[in-house]
């Protein structure tokens, strides 16, 4: 059983910070009543559980660098975002790796994927859009965005690097 995750438009929800999952949610069109908007991040805050209580499931992210730089608030709660996604990326089971902004044109450029392997080794993918997500159980489709992942994590910075990266930018607040 393992999670894949590919972001280039946002922090994943699984690393996101309680301000920076508010921010995303108030700046959604439609607009939400106060009561969604709360049961959506009390939703999101609580599936970061699962990080924890799942410490031999692999969760691996890669996350475009524009999107750590893209402010969404004061600096402090830039500092906050950071610090959550440091400590949510430093279990052994979860890894955190960086596009630098250098690395140019990929295989991935066609958006965000997910690609989860169940306990009985199956893969599914999950590629997002404006307003839409579609499931993907094909296995040559799957097969596809593993390969692209794959080559993505190939361009990235290692995991020390990716995380030396984020303090960095904290740093620079």
């Amino acid at each position: 059983m393992s999670l894949c995750t590919y972001e280039c438009r946002l922090v994943p929800g699984l690393l996101q910070s309680e301000a920076y999952a508010r921010a995303v949610f108030e700046g959604t069109i439609p607009l939400r009543t106060d009561e969604e908007l709360e049961a959506q991040l009390a939703a999101r805050m609580e599936r970061q559980a699962m990080m924890r209580e799942r410490p031999t499931v692999p969760f691996r992210f890669i996350v475009e660098e524009h999107v750590f730089r893209r402010r969404f608030g004061d600096a402090e709660a830039m500092r906050e975002l950071f610090d959550h996604v440091l400590e949510r990326s430093a279990p052994r089971n979860v890894t955190l790796q960086v596009v630098p902004l250098e690395a140019g044109l990929h295989a991935c450029l066609d958006g965000p994927v997910q690609i989860l392997e169940t306990a009985e080794g199956k893969r599914l993918g999950y590629s997002e859009g404006q307003k839409n997500g579609r499931l993907i159980s094909d296995p040559k489709e799957v097969s596809v965005l593993c390969q692209r992942y794959d080559t993505l994590r190939s361009l990235a910075l290692n995991p020390k690097e990716s995380r030396d990266l984020v303090e960095r930018l904290r740093g620079e607040l």
